[in-house]
């Protein structure tokens, strides 16, 4: 999953940043609104956290343009701005929810969460495929009740497949759930992480589609 965060704060930022790609997200950082709304159209994210206190333009006009772009990935604001009117200006601007800081990390990820689910995914806190089951909460997998220790990106990788079971993901799709915008992506990475998958849960979980991509499929995990 992709986020993009909207924050001038540099030392905020930063730390967000690390708590979300440590909770298994690829992010996106723009310290401007004008750079937001360009990185939002560049790689459309799953999710957008946007501070309303930019300083080049009001995060509800950020919101507004946002919107008038057909942009519709939802959308967290976190700000410092914890009045009513301003909650409901920027719900009225089409927000998805609304974090005051300061906040608890457990919290944003729990409000993101429930963003995946609200925003289009219906997805449970769990996955099953099979008998593997994919914790989104605690980032834990598990096949037939015994736990398989995976790293992030295995986790992203899996979840992104997991997300859309008997779909086909391009390389380039993976890659985009994986990584940053302008980070550097060696050309095996996928094929890496799909080779230790299937070692780690079992060869068939992960089919690939010559000159496609790559599905997930439960046949053979029960």
């Amino acid at each position: 999953m992709r986020i993009l965060l909207i924050e001038d704060n540099q030392s905020l930022a930063e730390g967000m940043v690390t708590a979300l790609q440590r909770g298994g997200y690829a992010v996106d950082h723009a310290a401007r609104g004008s750079e937001g709304i360009a990185l939002a159209q560049a790689a459309i994210p799953d999710v957008i956290i946007l501070d309303l206190g930019l300083p080049d333009l009001d995060g509800v006009e950020v919101l507004k343009r946002l919107r008038a772009k057909s942009i519709r990935s939802p959308v967290l604001i976190l700000t410092a701005r914890d009045d009513l009117p301003s909650k409901v200006q920027g719900l009225d601007a089409g927000a998805d929810d609304y974090l005051t800081k300061p906040f608890a990390v457990d919290e944003l990820l729990a409000r993101l969460r429930a963003l995946e689910r609200r925003g289009g995914s219906g997805l449970s806190a769990e996955i099953l495929i099979g008998d593997v089951a994919i914790n989104l909460s605690s980032h834990t997998v598990a096949r037939a009740g015994q736990e398989i220790k995976l790293s992030r990106r295995e986790f992203s990788l899996l979840r992104a497949l997991a997300e859309r079971p008997g779909h086909i993901l391009s390389r380039e799709q993976l890659e985009d759930k994986l990584y940053s915008w302008g980070e550097e992506v060696s050309s095996n990475t996928v094929d890496v992480h799909i080779h230790n998958l299937r070692k780690k849960i079992y060869p068939e979980f992960i089919q690939t589609i010559r000159g496609v991509g790559y599905k997930l499929e439960a046949a053979g995990g029960a």
